[in-house]
């Protein structure tokens, strides 16, 4: 049995050794979302605890895709936004654990995250993602819109370049 939930600030920092599993076991399966192999939870913790100020701040979004009683998934919409762009949210780190992945938690994980974004007034979201990747492939499934690719955007965990494609997706 999973839950999809909304992490409260206090939530978020609770949560951190779960988040810290979950990002490292996806940059160790070849996850391009920002960070270089070897990847220790130890070396995620900063990161969460940056996630979890701006959960704080209203800055981000965070929701958790939990099973008994652990965070296994996570994805973030960056809410804060330019002046001009106050209807605009990004996407960022859709993450399920190996272990938890195929039963449906990124699409729970998505559906929670338009819902909330356009409950708080975002009408559009925006997304990139590796080319190429498992993850190109889940957003075409769930109504997200491709716009085009970007070569050599990053680096594969394990190095290399690696494209990105962008997506948007209206939710509001």
């Amino acid at each position: 049995m999973s839950t999809i939930r909304f992490l409260s600030a206090a939530e978020a920092y609770a949560a951190i050794p779960d988040l810290c599993e979950v990002l490292a076991d996806c940059v160790n399966g070849g996850a391009s979302v920002g960070f270089m192999q070897p990847y220790t939870p130890a070396d995620a913790e900063p990161y969460w605890r940056g996630v979890a100020e701006a959960v704080a701040d209203g800055a981000t979004l965070l929701f958790g895709a939990e099973m008994d009683g652990k965070i296994v998934g996570t994805v973030q919409v960056g809410a804060a936004q330019m002046p001009n762009q106050p209807h605009r949210g990004d996407l960022k780190k859709l993450l399920v654990h190996r272990s938890a992945r195929g039963h449906g938690l990124a699409r729970l994980l998505m559906e929670m995250a338009e819902q909330e974004a356009a409950r708080r007034g975002k009408t559009i979201l925006v997304l990139d993602t590796a080319t190429g990747s498992d993850a190109e492939a889940i957003y075409p499934r769930l109504g997200w819109e491709r716009v085009g690719v970007i070569p050599d955007y990053a680096l594969w965990p394990e190095g290399g370049f690696c494209a990105t494609t962008l997506f948007y997706k209206r939710v509001g």
